[in-house]
């Protein structure tokens, strides 16, 4: 009969062993957890700089001063006979 009883709570040690650490175990299913996570989040930052490229391509095919706009913002460009000031504030 000990022997029975032993054998038993041998397997259910075995059984606990592979349910927590085993190659599917519970310990490797929060790990995995973990990952999707942080890759779920890499992939909502990715889909938000999409959507801003999207609208500036959106911008930049249909409204007619964008072109200008961006060249005057991001180059500096001005047009012949305009006169361009800067102003630097003093600190």
């Amino acid at each position: 009969m000990r022997l029975f009883i032993f054998s038993l709570l041998s397997l259910l040690a075995i059984q606990q062993y592979t349910l927590w650490f085993g190659k599917n175990g519970i310990e490797k299913n929060h790990v995995v957890a973990a990952e999707v996570n942080v890759a779920l989040e890499k992939n909502q930052l990715l889909i938000d700089r999409n959507q801003l490229m999207y609208a500036e391509i959106y911008n930049l095919k249909n409204r007619e001063g964008a072109i200008e706009e961006r060249a005057r913002n991001e180059l500096g460009l001005i047009k012949q006979g305009e006169t361009f000031f800067r102003i630097i504030p003093s600190e």
